[in-house]
């Protein structure tokens, strides 16, 4: 077992408990920092979303972090969730090696179609083929487009809670699990569920919202496209600015930039 973050430890701390007697799996977080570090990225960046988009995108990130905590530490996830009322996709990764956590909105040129869609990739190691599940679901609530992802896909049922300010936690069926209890806790039960129940703590990770897009990475990125066709990027410019997928990061690119990136030695854009 990995050791565990000190109480001192940068990040959101999420807590992994089984529940003896009851076979589940109990994940708990307070997501108000990881939730202060996506608002401090959105102002650095001036990216502006609606409430009703904020509110749609800080859901699914907390589903998605508990989530992410629920799986082997050498997997890297990501969900992307096509909403088509309000029409947006929205894009999380995480890294469970280094616990971190990102995402983004795309609201421009988003494709109707008949149904909200949630695409899950689990690599089980960096560089490793990528497992896709695809599940269609109703509405703009992403805990239960998680729920329905956990239902078609795990194949178990998972409920999730809102504690009370940025706390939140996810209960996750396990074999022979009590379903009627599974069924009827509800918010004020997971609260004190340390004193009425028999946990037994498995683990604590702290995550980060981290994405680590450079300036290098965002040239090696773009270096074929410029090698094939450097006027078709720069234009009669000597500058573009370049979106990150991940994290919408706003990066500027100039073209001596990209020339001197091509005439030097490149260690995977690293």
């Amino acid at each position: 077992m990995p050791e565990e973050p000190s109480p001192e430890t940068a990040g959101t701390v999420v807590t992994l408990d089984f529940v003896r007697h009851r076979n589940a799996l109990l994940v708990r977080a307070d997501l108000s920092s990881l939730f202060t570090d996506y608002y401090l990225h959105l102002a650095d960046h001036k990216l502006r979303y609606t409430p009703e988009q904020d509110v749609i995108f800080k859901h699914a990130l907390a589903a998605f972090t508990l989530h992410s905590a629920s799986r082997p530490l050498n997997e890297h996830l990501a969900w992307t969730l096509n909403f088509q009322e309000p029409r947006l996709n929205l894009f999380l990764a995480g890294d469970n090696e280094d616990c971190t956590v990102i995402g983004r909105l795309f609201t421009e040129n988003v494709r109707p179609a008949e149904h909200n869609t949630l695409y899950s990739d689990i690599l089980a190691r960096r560089g490793a083929e990528p497992r896709r599940s695809v599940v269609n679901f109703f509405g703009s609530d992403a805990f239960a487009a998680a729920a329905d992802y956990y239902a078609r896909s795990e194949q178990r049922p998972v409920r999730y809670f809102a504690l009370g300010g940025d706390e939140h936690a996810m209960l996750v069926s396990h074999p022979d699990c009590d379903v009627a209890w599974f069924s009827s806790v509800d918010a004020a039960a997971i609260r004190e569920l340390d004193k009425a129940e028999t946990l037994a703590r498995i683990e604590r990770r702290a995550y980060e919202w981290h994405c680590g897009c450079t300036q290098q990475k965002i040239l090696a990125a773009i270096a074929p496209a410029f090698r094939a066709d450097p006027e078709g990027i720069f234009g009669e410019g000597e500058s573009i600015r370049v979106e990150c997928p991940r994290c919408a990061a706003q990066h500027v690119l100039t073209r001596e930039a990209m020339e001197a990136y091509l005439a030097g030695p490149q260690k995977g854009g690293a």
